[in-house]
């Protein structure tokens, strides 16, 4: 159930980065000042949409997530201000070891000649996202696979609805130039296909080690794609 709604979240994100890009694609005409004016209203819409999915994943529907191999072990919840406590110390951990490693990883990869996509897409996202795999690798290996998928899917779906409309809106008051939702249509195309390949990964709620073959390969497509692709390209 909740990769199932992380997976409809990240649909609901494809479809606010798909309308700018494709109007400007399709209306010449258009003026930049309204695509910026729309990003900024699709950016209210998607952080109001992850706000309701939290409260419907926490508050009114807790019971839709709840694992059975939880309810069978017992296992007693941390108290709410020790559990916050160190969500906030581990974030914060998190944050700086992501920032050097992200800086360091970038500048290293484009002296190998990579691609500033392939950089963007690929190894920067890998290294910013490995606190998330460590943990999803650890909920695999216990046979949770609720747990791993959701996580992977969480995260994503934390960026596309949280983080880039956050930066959006931020962007109006520390960013050189404001930044809006309009990326180049090969993005957007890749991350249609990504969405739909975690839709029917979660459909049927079962899985086996070919279907993570299929995910991987269609990774492996984009990293292929981008690490060849010219950087005039996009």
């Amino acid at each position: 159930m909740a990769a199932r709604l992380q997976a409809g979240l990240l649909f609901l994100a494809t479809v606010a980065l798909l309308i700018p890009s494709a109007v400007a694609a399709g209306e010449p005409g258009v003026q930049q000042i309204f695509v910026q004016r729309l990003s900024v209203g699709l950016s209210v819409l998607l952080m109001a949409a992850y706000a309701l999915g939290l409260v419907f994943s926490l508050k009114t529907h807790p019971e839709f997530f709840r694992s059975a191999e939880h309810d069978q072990t017992g296992e007693e919840p941390w108290p709410m201000g020790m559990a916050l406590g160190t969500l906030a110390a581990v974030t914060i951990a998190v944050a700086l070891v992501s920032e050097v490693f992200v800086e360091s990883v970038q500048q290293a990869a484009e002296a190998l000649g990579m691609t500033p996509a392939f950089v963007g897409f690929i190894v920067v996202a890998l290294v910013g996202a490995a606190a998330e795999m460590a943990s999803a690798f650890s909920g695999a290996r216990k046979n949770r696979l609720d747990l791993s998928v959701g996580i992977g899917l969480g995260s994503a779906a934390q960026i596309a609805l949280f983080v880039a409309p956050v930066l959006v809106l931020v962007s109006y008051l520390i960013g050189p130039t404001p930044m809006d939702l309009e990326f180049w249509p090969g993005a957007v195309v890749m991350i249609l296909i990504a969405t739909m390949t975690a839709s029917l990964v979660t459909t049927s709620g079962r899985s086996a080690w070919f279907v993570g073959v299929l995910v991987l390969m269609v990774y492996l497509i984009f990293a292929l794609t981008l690490y060849m692709m010219p950087p005039r390209a996009l």
